[in-house]
């Protein structure tokens, strides 16, 4: 990737998504993109205009896909593949390159400062490597790594770098590839799903697939923080005090470095059990506390098209349909 000025531009104008979406820099508009979460697999196909041309969701068994960033992921490969294949006979997919927006405990997601930083990628790659090679449990030489300089809040520069296992990505990839579609796109469902952000102010975003929890906040085109962590309970046993600390690393850390607070939270991943979390997060945080998709739809920043997917809540295909358009 190479620096412009458009990383110094808000969210929406500078692509942040699709920039770190390059990952295997391939195509960044495939008409057809697969969300892969532990319990389903959803899939969206797009026309030339961008507009929703047709979704399909396919259910998983129970432990069908386990997401971790270094052991095998796809535990039952047959239920997953009928599912992708399932999506593409109902999208009439033929031979097309798609995007995959995978769990995100797959894909390692840092935001770090630096004085300075090499302009070229031949220079920055192994600086990174180097740097996280003791945050990430894998070895270096087997890494994907992308990377992309954004506006610090000092001097220096700050700088979004995300990694992943080749081999756990290629699972995902070559399942894609057997049920007939070429993987081009590859990121995390939530740095998809960011965009539906209203940045402007200080906002935190906490979404739940499965059984992790990613926590990021935006400001004004800025990724200013990001965690994803296992939950110590599924959505159905988690209450709200043990989501609140899960969140608040990611919230204490911008406050104390940006010296301000979260004005903004958003949630995705809970579903009916939202009511019950929003006081006590609105009393940590002293702000309004809303769904994620919910807002971003009356705020009209999602399509009157895209509307099928927000009422599934696939805010990682509405939020990647954003980007695409």
């Amino acid at each position: 990737m190479t620096e412009s000025a458009a990383y110094r531009h808000g969210i929406y104008k500078s692509d942040l998504v699709r920039k770190i979406a390059l990952w295997l820099e391939a195509q960044p508009h495939p008409p057809v993109a697969l969300e892969i979460a532990p319990e389903r697999i959803s899939g969206a196909r797009f026309s030339r205009t961008g507009s929703l041309d047709g979704f399909a969701v396919e259910a998983l068994p129970p432990g069908a896909i386990v997401p971790s960033a270094v052991e095998t992921n796809l535990v039952n490969l047959a239920a997953v593949r009928t599912a992708m294949e399932g999506i593409r006979e109902r999208l009439r997919v033929r031979e097309e390159d798609a995007a995959l927006l995978l769990p995100d405990p797959v894909v390692r997601v840092f935001v770090q400062h630096f004085d300075q930083f090499p302009r070229s990628s031949k220079e920055a790659i192994p600086m990174l490597r180097w740097k996280l090679k003791k945050s990430v449990p894998f070895e270096a030489e087997e890494t994907l790594i992308s990377y992309m300089r954004q506006a610090p809040r000092e001097g220096g520069v700050d700088v979004v770098t995300a990694l992943g296992r080749l081999r756990i990505v290629r699972e995902y990839e070559t399942a894609a590839e057997q049920a007939g579609f070429h993987p081009g796109v590859v990121l995390s469902s939530s740095l998809a799903a960011v965009s539906l952000l209203e940045d402007r102010r200080p906002a935190l975003l906490a979404r739940i697939s499965g059984a992790a929890l990613t926590t990021a906040i935006v400001r004004e085109g800025v990724l200013c923080g990001y965690r994803c962590t296992d939950l110590p309970a599924q959505v159905a046993q988690l209450t709200p005090q043990a989501l609140l600390e899960e969140i608040y690393p990611v919230a204490a850390y911008y406050q104390d470095t940006w010296q301000e607070g979260i004005q903004s939270v958003r949630v995705a991943g809970l579903g009916a059990r939202l009511p019950e979390f929003v006081p006590p997060l609105e009393n940590e945080f002293h702000c309004e506390v809303h769904s994620l998709l919910h807002t971003a739809i009356s705020e009209g920043r999602v399509s009157a098209d895209a509307r099928p997917l927000a009422e599934r809540e696939l805010e990682g295909l509405v939020g990647w349909m954003m980007q695409r358009n």
